[in-house]
């Protein structure tokens, strides 16, 4: 793993076109991400109505020494009448891949998201052919659940998914809490 420095912090306005950029170039979106060409101006929109932190699930930027490395995500996942859980995910820039980024950065997000919401479950899923993001979720904490069969579409097929998930008794209590941005303490 590399020993870049990690950070999660807000999106900022001058962060929108990375984010844009997942959606309108391929090779940026990687070959498990990219799901065709969607509506870029929806970023903005949204950051424009909260900062793309609300109550049913956000985005952080992905940040290190060398600048932004990408993004982390998490969608409400309502279960019941009075409970829900997150689904999260990651995504990162081509260069930043394969160097342990999206494994500090997921660990990141499930401490910010187990110290700042009242859930006790995160999950995440990705596909069964993608190896290098399972391999994250299980560095990160993430126990593999089962898969789900044909769950997503992507370039022309239906898709097999692993899901993973993390329980808040799983982390343990002692572990050192990973930097949420320059001086901002741990409320990113």
């Amino acid at each position: 793993m590399s020993d870049d420095p990690v950070i999660l912090r807000p999106v900022a306005e001058d962060d929108l076109p990375v984010l844009e950029q997942f959606l309108t170039d391929p090779e940026a979106a990687g070959t498990f991400q990219w799901m065709g060409w969607s509506d870029p101006g929806r970023w903005r929109r949204r950051w424009e109505q909260d900062g793309l932190l609300g109550d049913d699930g956000g985005r952080l930027m992905v940040d290190g020494g060398a600048g932004r490395l990408g993004v982390v995500a998490w969608r409400k996942v309502v279960t019941s009448r009075s409970s829900y859980h997150w689904n999260v995910g990651a995504q990162l820039l081509p260069g930043c891949r394969g160097r342990g980024v999206g494994t500090k950065a997921q660990r990141l997000l499930v401490h910010y998201l187990f110290a700042h919401t009242p859930v006790v479950r995160l999950e995440a899923d990705t596909e069964t052919e993608n190896i290098a993001e399972q391999r994250a979720l299980e560095k990160s904490g993430f126990v593999r659940e089962g898969v789900l069969r044909s769950t997503l579409f992507r370039g022309g097929q239906w898709r097999d998914v692993v899901r993973y998930s993390v329980l808040r008794d799983d982390i343990v209590p002692d572990e050192p809490l990973e930097q949420f941005g320059p001086g901002s303490g741990q409320s990113a």
